[in-house]
């Protein structure tokens, strides 16, 4: 699957808030080897750098595409191309932190013990994904994938795993010293003409037109921005209104 820095950025605001807030519940004071999972155009790592100047950190990413606009931002990091899913650590992390990255692995029983496994003694593995599964965006998502044109075609398409508190508690509690799990739903104030369609054109919904071409793709598209204009309306004022929940996770390890 391909990214669009650039039109990531388009919520560039939005989309770096959850980012700080689950940065700010990161109790460690100085940790000396810090890693941004899936850390796409760097504005999460800006962040990292900002806070531990003095840290040695990394920017892991699967698109080259993202880690190009990375280098750009001025960040002092280095930048890893890697597969999150099969990637091993060279050496055990202060901080381990994923901004809206693990939602797009599965077998998160084993993937999240085994990213705590690289953590150091002392250190933190923090993250945060979203958790909208049931919202408006990704319901109308999957009703318009059903539809008899796309349906052959969509089936198998990838989806963000539905990670939920009770879950994640389960599933770190025995490899942590302390958790800190909390769930925060935003209202983004979205501008511009198809705002909701914008903002998950630039990642929920790629894998679905990604898998499509030409009329079939279009069509789709059509499809579903009408059905989102309906669940989002634009208001009078030329803004349209955005809830969108997310779910963080700070584990600290003994």
């Amino acid at each position: 699957m391909s990214w669009d820095p650039t039109l990531y950025l388009s919520f560039g605001d939005h989309r770096t808030r959850p980012a700080a807030d689950l940065l700010a519940r990161v109790p460690l004071k100085a940790p000396c080897r810090v890693i941004d999972l899936g850390c796409g155009p760097g504005n999460s790592t800006a962040l990292l750098a900002a806070r531990w100047p003095n840290a040695r950190l990394t920017g892991m990413d699967n698109s080259e595409g993202m880690l190009t606009e990375a280098r750009a931002n001025g960040v002092s990091a280095d930048w890893l191309l890697a597969d999150l899913a099969g990637w091993q650590a060279d050496g055990a992390y202060d901080l381990i932190f994923a901004n809206a990255t693990l939602q797009w692995l599965g077998d998160q029983e084993n993937l999240l013990p085994r990213l705590m496994g690289f953590v150091a003694s002392g250190g933190a593995f923090a993250f945060q994904v979203p958790v909208n599964y049931h919202a408006p965006s990704h319901a109308l998502m999957r009703e318009t994938a059903a539809g008899p044109r796309w349906k052959e075609k969509l089936a198998q398409v990838r989806e963000i795993q539905r990670g939920t508190q009770l879950r994640y508690y389960d599933i770190l509690k025995p490899h942590a010293a302390s958790l800190d799990i909390w769930q925060t739903e935003y209202l983004h104030v979205l501008e511009g003409e198809d705002a909701a369609y914008r903002w998950v054109s630039a990642a929920g919904l790629r894998p679905f037109v990604q898998a499509l071409d030409g009329a079939e793709r279009e069509d789709f598209i059509s499809a579903f921005k009408e059905k989102l204009r309906a669940a989002y309306p634009r208001r009078a004022d030329g803004t349209t209104l955005f809830p969108f929940q997310r779910l963080f996770v700070v584990a600290l390890k003994a």
